[in-house]
Parts: structure tokens; sequence; C-alpha cells
């Protein structure tokens, strides 16, 4: 810790013996066997995703800046480059599903607007038990035998899980004509904006490399998650902005620099905007509050 920032450990996609398909099936106990420093509580940045049942227990996690308490039925949901920690989790028992980016594909949607954590009700949760334990024993067979590893039938069986276990969406208002793409236009929106949020500030920038028009990408965007264009790429920038301030020493001008902007004025003018609050205070805050909780 430097100035009363935690620094983050960036975790890399690391596959045990046997778990070559890009999929790998543990638990929390297995957890709690491999972290005996108990590094889980402090903040890391993982590459790939993590998909985690509470079975049985109670604890605690947060994920980007907001805390969840974990309990039966609850569900965990970290999506590559977010940051978090686990906590208090020395009771909780369950699965926990690693997964490289693309192994998975289709959830476009349903990743970006699932959140962090939510929880099954009682008859769902043996459900999504029973569908997790059905990926991991085929998991475990194709560690005993690579003959038997199919990456396509797991990640089918991964598929049928987040099915199970994602949460409701609200019904649909806007129903699509047949035929409609946006689902595919979201995606490729999705997509360059991770690639380019530090550089392409404008929904113009996306639609003009994209090939479609705003209205396109707004429409696509809020029928994928629920909000326009232009205020998704805002929040995907203001939450690498929190990342920069909370968890690096950077100082203001360079986390602006990082993310794009020509001058740490507009820099600070966004983000008093986005959160009402001037980027020195948000650090000054949640570096305190940070310090006090590790």
């Amino acid at each position: 810790m430097e100035n009363g920032h935690v620094a983050v450990r960036q975790l890399r996609y690391l596959p045990a013996v046997g778990s070559a398909h890009g999929v790998e099936v543990l638990d929390f106990a297995a957890l709690r066997r491999m972290d005996t420093r108990r590094l889980r509580v402090l903040p890391q940045r993982p590459d790939f995703h993590v998909l985690a049942l509470i079975a049985s227990g109670t604890g605690g996690h947060e994920a980007d800046f907001r805390g969840y308490r974990l309990t039966e039925g609850g569900v965990v949901w970290i999506r590559p480059g977010m940051v978090h920690r686990w906590s208090e989790i020395d009771s909780c028992d369950g699965p926990l599903i690693l997964f490289r980016p693309g192994f998975l594909a289709g959830f476009t949607a349903a990743e970006a607007t699932a959140p962090a954590c939510w929880q099954l009700d009682e008859r769902r949760l043996p459900l999504a038990l029973f569908a997790a334990e059905h990926l991991g024993r085929e998991h475990e067979a194709s560690a005993r035998d690579p003959r038997l590893g199919s990456p396509a039938l797991l990640s089918h069986l991964l598929a049928a899980l987040l099915l199970r276990t994602l949460p409701d969406a609200p019904a649909r208002t806007d129903a699509l004509p047949p035929g409609d793409r946006s689902a595919d236009v979201f995606r490729a929106y999705r997509a360059a904006v991770e690639e380019h949020f530090t550089e392409w500030h404008h929904v113009a920038d996306y639609a003009g490399a994209l090939g479609y028009d705003v209205r396109t990408l707004t429409r696509a965007t809020r029928a994928g998650a629920g909000t326009g264009a232009k205020t998704f790429l805002d929040q995907r920038v203001l939450l690498e902005a929190k990342r920069l301030l909370a968890h690096t020493d950077l100082p203001v001008t360079g986390c602006a620099r990082r993310l794009g902007f020509c001058d740490a004025g507009n820099f600070s003018t966004f983000f008093r905007r986005q959160t009402g609050t001037p980027p020195a205070a948000w650090r000054a805050a949640y570096g305190t509050a940070d310090a006090s909780s590790t």
C-alpha cells in the first residue's frame, strides 16, 4: 500500500494440468487451500471469468467499489477486468467456475446487464448446483482422460449453467422485429468500446469505425444494455477512472492522460459531472474507506 492505495493483483488465466480447454471447475475449499497467504482479501483484477455459487455459508465480496453480503443461494459473476476481492469466506461452500473470455459466445447482452452478485431462490439453487456438478464431472473426466475432453460439450454445459443462474431479465416492451441484428451491433460496439475507450470518447467515432450510424448504435445499445450508447461509453470511461484513482498512485493529470483526455481540467469536469465529486476528493474518500477495510 502506498499513499493509502492498495495495489491490485493482476491475475492471469493459468489452467491446472488437464484443464486446457478454457474452463476449470474448483470450489471455495480449493480456493482456500491454494491461498494460504489470504491474498484473496486484497484487490485483484483477473483476465478471466469467475462464476461462483454459494451452496452454504456466509461471506463478503466487493466488486468495483460495491460491497455484497454472500449467503446461501448467492451468485457471483466476476468478469475480466473487474477489480474485486473476497472477505470472510471461510465458511462458504460451493463451486467456482473459471473460464477464458471467448470460451462461451452469445452472452454479450446478458453479461453487460447482469450484476456482479445476485440471489437464487430455493427452487433455482438446487438446479443451478446440479448444472455446476454436471459441468464439474465432465471437466474432471476430461482432466483424467484427455480423450474424453470436448470443448464443445463443456461450452454447452457452461451455457446451461449460466442460463440456469442468470437473474430474470425485465420484460421487453419494445420487442424487436424478426431479423433485427441489434444484438450483433451491440456486441460489436461493446467490443470496440473495450478496445478504444481510452482513445475515442464520442459515439460518432465508433459509428464511423463500425460502419453504422449513431442512431443504430444507440438503439442497439439500449436493447442490449438498457442504456444509450453515449451513457454506456461514459460509464466505461468512468469505471476505469475510478479504478485508476483508487488503486494506483497516478496523479490526476496522469489518470487524465491514461484515459485519453487532452488535459486534467476536461477529465475533472467529466468526472464531476458523472459523480458529483472532483477526482481528488473521490480518491481521498475511497482511499480512506479502502485502507480501513483491509
